[in-house]
């Protein structure tokens, strides 16, 4: 996730992307907040110094908020956020067996008691449905794609190949809607 941050300028990691608003240094903050209740209140191990937008209240005010970077928080701030969460998260891993319990206090009462196993496999989903996000609006960003650097798992990096394969798309799916 952070990589996709990686070259952008300040306003290109803030700007929204989508009709919903969804812009990339959102997403890294989203996801700590992930970690942080995950790995967190939901084992009883509270994360020291937790930020006001995680409160309910706050949910309340902005049901957003943890989507999008406030002007008052830097890019620094918020990946800083992000690390110390996951080493929260690794020492809840460390801490706990995977079939240690835990309660989702914001879930329904059927579905709020869960195990850390549970837990790891939800917020993988989480974090790999957003990272998806974060590759296409990293290409919409500056045109970069790739796994970890610009073309390192893409047949060419070369924008004519682009070119023609965008071209080649479009033709078959003007051809699929005429049928």
């Amino acid at each position: 996730m952070l990589g996709k941050l990686d070259g952008l300028a300040e306003y290109e990691v803030r700007r929204p992307r989508t009709p919903t608003g969804t812009n990339l240094l959102g997403l890294v903050k989203h996801l700590a907040g992930v970690e942080i209740g995950y790995f967190g209140d939901t084992f009883g191990r509270p994360f020291p110094d937790p930020p006001a937008w995680l409160s309910y209240a706050a949910f309340d005010a902005d049901p957003n908020g943890d989507m999008y970077a406030t002007a008052q928080e830097s890019r620094a701030d918020i990946i800083g956020l992000y690390q110390r969460a996951w080493a929260h998260a690794d020492a809840t891993v460390a801490a706990l067996r995977l079939d240690a319990t835990g309660r989702v206090p914001h879930w329904p009462a059927e579905r709020a008691a869960v195990t850390l196993h549970h837990m790891l496999v939800h917020v993988l989903a989480d974090t790999t449905r957003h990272a998806g996000h974060a590759d296409i609006l990293r290409e919409t960003a500056d045109g970069v794609a790739g796994l970890r650097t610009a073309g390192d798992n893409l047949p060419s990096t070369d924008p004519g190949f682009w070119a023609e394969h965008v071209a080649r798309v479009e033709a078959e799916a003007v051809r699929g809607n005429e049928g």
